[in-house]
This record gives C-alpha cells, sequence and structure tokens, in this order.
C-alpha cells in the first residue's frame, strides 16, 4: 500500500514539472521551433531592403552655407514660417 502511495506521488510530479520543459529542452532531443529567429530575420530583411539603390532624379545638391544659414536663423529664434497648405477641402451644401 506504501509502495502504491509512493508511485502515485511520483507520477503526480512528473506530470506536473512535464509541463515546465522549454524548447531549448525539447532542442536536445531534435525538436526546433520551426518560427525560431523569425524576428531577427525579418528586423534584418527590413534594414537590407535594397543595398545598392538606383533613383530616376539624381540627389539635389546641398550647400553647407545654407544650412549653416538656417542653423543661426534656428538659434537666433528667427525661423522662416513654412506656407500653410491645406489638405482638405471644405464643401458645403444649402437649400
Amino acid at each position: 500500500m506504501n509502495f502504491k502511495k509512493h508511485t502515485i506521488a511520483l507520477l503526480a510530479a512528473a506530470t506536473a514539472l512535464g509541463g515546465c520543459t522549454s524548447v531549448a529542452d525539447k532542442e536536445l532531443f531534435g525538436y526546433q521551433d520551426p518560427g525560431f529567429g523569425e524576428a531577427n530575420r525579418a528586423t534584418y530583411a527590413a534594414m537590407v531592403v535594397n543595398p545598392d539603390p538606383q533613383y530616376d532624379t539624381p540627389i539635389p545638391p546641398t550647400s553647407a552655407e545654407h544650412a549653416a544659414k538656417a542653423i543661426e536663423r534656428y538659434r537666433n529664434d528667427a525661423v522662416k514660417r513654412p506656407e500653410r497648405i491645406d489638405t482638405t477641402e471644405g464643401t458645403s451644401s444649402g437649400s
């Protein structure tokens, strides 16, 4: 009778601990999660979309003097206000 209780307790403990196994434990037995590393591959693919892009129009030339003037205006709080552009049209109907 005492042996039966010990066997039941041992089986219950083994069943409970079986739920604690992870994918790393299963890899020891030859199992590998098919989604393992997917986030890393997706991030890498997003970074390396086109390593040598070819554009139809050339990049416009830049001027260090022009950039320096813009920085100076920013420091002196004399920034040029951008032109306001409305992206929606208002329509009204009257009877």
